[in-house]
This record gives C-alpha cells, sequence and structure tokens, in this order.
C-alpha cells in the first residue's frame, strides 16, 4: 500500500534507511505487564520475519532495576539468530558485558545521559563517572571486534533542567565517541525536540568530526514532532532511526517521556518518501496488534489503528 512516494532527487534524502528496533528491549521494560519468554521470543522472531536486520532484543541489567528483562540470558539462548540480523543488547557495566559475552554477544549498547540530574537518576552517577564506568566496557567490547552502541539520553531537554544546550550535548558525544564508540544514539528521551533543535544538535556533531554515518536518532513523539524531526534528520544524512513496534516505551526514569516513535508510522513515512527500509508493514501492523493482545491494551501507533481493520 503506498499513496504517493515522493521522488528523491527533490528532496535530497538517503534512499534507504536502516530501523534500528528497540522494541523488545526499550519497549517492553517500560511496561507493567511482564511479558513470558516465549513470548519475547516469538516478538523477536516476529521482527526479524518482517524484515528487520537491527532488532535490540533485551538488556543484561540486574532485575532489581528492570524486572522486565530479568530472563534475558533465557531469552538469548530461545533467540533463531538469522544470518546478516544484528541482535544488539544493552549492557550497564562490565559484569553485564561479561554476561553478554559468556552468551557469544556480537554487538552491545551503553546508556549515557548528557544531563547530570537524569544520570544521577537512572545511573546513580555523574556524568564524568558514568563515563568512567563505560570506558572498560567500550574497550574490552571493542577488544572483543564488538560493535558499541553509546545512548545519550536529554539531548534536547530534561524534566529537571530544561532545555539541554548544544554545547553540552557536543561535549559529552564527543567524550562518549572518543571512548570508542561506533555508533551513537542521540535521544529525544521526553519528546521536546523540534526540526530546528535537531538541525542544530547534528549540525555540531557533524562539524566536530564525528561521522554522520555513525550517528542515530531515536525520538519520542510527546509533542507530536518524531517525524518531523525524523525528516529533519534524514536530510541531514543520517539514515539510522530508532523506533520501536507499535510505540512501545518510553523511559522508566522520566515520568514525562510517552511512547517511543512507533515503527509502523515510520515506516509508512519513509515509504512515502520512496525510501527502501526492507520491512514489510503489513507484517509489522499484524506483530504489534499480536503483541497488544498479549499486553492487554491497544497500540498508541496510528497506523496500526488505521491498518489493524
Amino acid at each position: 500500500m503506498n499513496f504517493g512516494s515522493t521522488p528523491l532527487d527533490d528532496l535530497r534524502l538517503p534512499s534507504r534507511v536502516t530501523i534500528y528496533e528497540v522494541g523488545p528491549r526499550d519497549g517492553l521494560q517500560n511496561e507493567s505487564t511482564v511479558l513470558p519468554v516465549t513470548i519475547k521470543a516469538e516478538f523477536v522472531a516476529r521482527l526479524v520475519d518482517a524484515g528487520h536486520t537491527v532488532v535490540e532484543a533485551t538488556s543484561f541489567v540486574h532485575p532489581k532495576w528492570v524486572p522486565q528483562m530479568a530472563d534475558a540470558e533465557e531469552l538469548w539462548r530461545m533467540i533463531d539468530l538469522t544470518p546478516g540480523v544484528r541482535y544488539p543488547v544493552l549492557v550497564p557495566n562490565s559484569r553485564g558485558l561479561r554476561r553478554a559475552l559468556d552468551l557469544g554477544v556480537r554487538d552491545v549498547a551503553v546508556f549515557g545521559s548528557v544531563t547530570e540530574t537524569f544520570s544521577r537518576r537512572n545511573l546513580n552517577r555523574t556524568v564524568d563517572e558514568s563515563l568512567e564506568m563505560f570506558a572498560p566496557v567500550v574497550a574490552d567490547a571493542r577488544e572483543g571486534g564488538l560493535g558499541v552502541r553509546g545512548y545519550l539520553s536529554m539531548c534536547f531537554g530534561d524534566p529537571w533542567e530544561g532545555e539541554v544546550p548544544v554545547s553540552r550535548v557536543l561535549e559529552v558525544a564527543t567524550r562518549m565517541w572518543r571512548l570508542g564508540c561506533t555508533e551513537l544514539s542521540l535521544g529525544d528521551t521526553i519528546g521536546v525536540a523540534t526540526p530546528g533543535r535537531v538541525s542544530a544538535v547534528l549540525d555540531a556533531l557533524i562539524t566536530s568530526g564525528i561521522p554522520v554515518g555513525s550517528i542515530a536518532v531515536h525520538f519520542h513523539d510527546t509533542y507530536g514532532q518524531a517525524l518531523a524531526n525524523t525528516l529533519t534528520a534524514l536530510h541531514k544524512g543520517v539514515t539510522t532511526i530508532d523506533a520501536s513496534a507499535g510505540g512501545l516505551g518510553g523511559c522508566p526514569y522520566a515520568g514525562s517521556a510517552t511512547g517511543n516513535l512507533a515503527t509502523e508510522d515510520l515506516l509508512w513515512h519513509l515509504h512515502g518518501l520512496g525510501i527502501e527500509t526492507g520491512i514489510d508493514l503489513r507484517k509489522m501492523v499484524d506483530t504489534s496488534v499480536w503483541l497488544a493482545h498479549h499486553l492487554g491494551r491497544s497500540s498508541p501507533s496510528r497506523t496500526v489503528t488505521a491498518l489493524a481493520g
């Protein structure tokens, strides 16, 4: 189904985009319902069947902090790893990395903040202390040949500190990049970004020498700006967009954060621009309807709602 894609030559947009699917990790970790591990494994399998080449599978954190991810090892052993598909996992520290390495994980991510308040609330550390904690994790992972994504939360606004200066984002992003991360994901954790702010942040990072091909964006749709912000990022050359099946997720440590950008809404947007993703929208809608049934609630995705019938 396609209602009028626009020629790329007129818009100067990338011809193909990678959707970094965060539903099984970032999406489910914020749900009050803890799904059986068999359902999680089927969720991952459905995402791969729909055409995803990157599916963030789980998080190797202490179950005290994120009980929804307590079955990480069991889930990993149940996943039928498909050649050509990446299955990153979030690791908070060296202990989490060791758990991942023992299972043969090949891609990991660390989660930091550009603001002090959120860093203390989320990691119980200052920004400096969190970067010190990440340093050996990134070094060890890179030595083992793993890809390492660095998540940077609160890149556009913080519920306690307000608007975040571009210079602050640049400072922390540069430090994270120098640790050895292979990709940086810029998070609009509470969904306050606008296209002008997105443009300014991306310009700053690209001008500093961070390759645009190593930058991803992670938008929330609190003010309905996620797709407009995505289009801005595409114009800047970004080709990796984070999204969550059915719009699952938010942030358990930032009460004002609404759901992630829905994968289905993003697909409708990208396919309408003539941008290839390799993902079957119909299969994604069916997957999100199936998952919503198991969660006991409907999907907030407008595209899922429109196409589910």
